[in-house]
């Protein structure tokens, strides 16, 4: 094969690993636009999982060109966002006051 040719081949299936790159990263930006939107931050965990479910669901209609993997990455990037580090939310800016005071 002329190396002309192997040079087309690997820089087309480098566009197109990126183009898939950029698919799942609109995804994740979008997921993370709907756990703000929505509100799910400040909901029980069963609720949160529930909706993430649905969302990622959701995700999988709207990318129809994303795998079973990355929606199962997606869904565990999102389930990990709903739960920082740091909390968030009504009981642990109650807790935090309480332990301050």
């Amino acid at each position: 094969m002329p190396n002309l040719l192997k040079a087309i081949l690997a820089s087309s299936l480098k566009e197109d690993d990126l183009s898939h790159e950029k698919l799942v990263e609109r995804a994740r930006d979008e997921l993370f636009s709907h756990v703000h939107r929505c509100g799910v931050l400040q909901a029980a965990e069963e609720d949160q999982r529930h909706w993430m479910d649905e969302t990622i669901d959701y995700i999988g209609e709207r990318y129809p060109d994303l795998t079973d993997g990355d929606l199962r990455g997606l869904h565990q990037i999102g389930t990990r966002f709903c739960k920082p580090a740091i909390g968030h939310g009504e009981a642990t800016t109650r807790m935090v006051e309480e332990a301050v005071s």
